[in-house]
């Protein structure tokens, strides 16, 4: 009785109206995703009757796996080479135009940093329309297809890393870097051997943030997709996905989930390696706010 009153008086000690909406929001989101997966380990073709535990779709049927199925086996290694090659170009752009704007003082920098704020709001259809319109009139490097969606997804990721550096660059100050030049360093030295080392785990945080959402995207790489070997996984899913297709597609996305899960997994491991001796700095409380 006491602790029901207790919570009349103050409901905010222990709030289990919020938890239990959390709980909720949480059966929401992943139980959809659960069913999904489990599915894709389905013996037989159906995608909502459950006929036994199987391999089926992800090697062993001879022609609708994931495995051997070449639509499906294009499709999943392209999504993870436009991840790849999509996060090797924008972390280091990133990275340095983070040093960049935190250095550079003026109009100009000031502008490219409300740019950088506002491609967080401006909504990604925009950005693939505008670039299929440069890819499709304009005479430029950018084409459709693989070049064209690399290009496409650094443009549209590179605030990320820009985001993130620039807070951890606030959170370490300029100490460091000055009393490495006091001790003989040059500015540039000090930069590689000081200031990026300390910017390991937010270059991690980067990368795993940016790879995680390239591979999941959709706008930008459906409007710039060229011809069939272009298409990644989730413009598989969206061409296919009316055509009572097999559960070989629910095995296709769920590698694709696996593989976010894993890159999530590595970066927590990097940024706790590279963070160690650092007060408050081991949590995935800590991660997830970095990201």
């Amino acid at each position: 009785m006491s602790g029901v009153l207790g919570w009349w008086r103050d409901p905010w000690r222990r709030p289990w109206g919020l938890f239990l909406v959390t709980l909720l929001y949480l059966a929401w989101s992943l139980l959809p995703v659960l069913v999904a997966a489990l599915f894709s380990f389905n013996a037989g073709r159906s995608r909502t009757v459950w006929q036994g535990f199987s391999m089926r779709w992800y090697y062993g049927d001879p022609l609708r796996s994931v495995w051997h199925d070449a639509s499906l086996h294009t499709a999943l290694t392209h999504t993870l080479w436009l991840g790849v090659v999509a996060t090797a170009v924008t972390v280091p752009l990133g990275v340095a135009m983070a040093l960049g704007l935190d250095r550079w003082r003026g109009p100009l920098p000031a502008g490219a940093n409300l740019a950088v704020l506002v491609s967080f709001v401006l909504p990604e259809i925009l950005v693939a329309v505008s670039l299929l319109f440069v890819a499709t009139v304009l005479t430029t490097p950018l084409q459709l297809g693989t070049t064209g969606q690399v290009l496409g997804l650094v443009t549209y990721q590179l605030s990320y890393p820009v985001v993130i550096v620039r807070a951890r660059l606030l959170t370490i100050g300029r100490d460091y870097e000055e009393a490495a030049v006091d001790l003989g360093a040059s500015p540039a030295g000090a930069v590689r051997r000081v200031l990026l080392r300390m910017l390991v785990p937010a270059i991690f945080a980067s990368a795993v943030l940016v790879f995680a959402d390239v591979i999941d995207d959709f706008v930008i790489v459906r409007y710039l997709s060229g011809d069939s070997s272009t298409e990644p996984v989730s413009v598989k899913v969206y061409n296919t996905a009316r055509a009572a297709p097999t559960p070989a597609l629910n095995a296709l996305t769920t590698l694709l989930l696996a593989t976010s899960l894993l890159a999530v997994m590595v970066g927590f491991l990097a940024y706790r390696w590279f963070t160690r001796g650092e007060k408050d700095s081991r949590g995935l409380d800590v991660f997830t706010g970095e990201a």
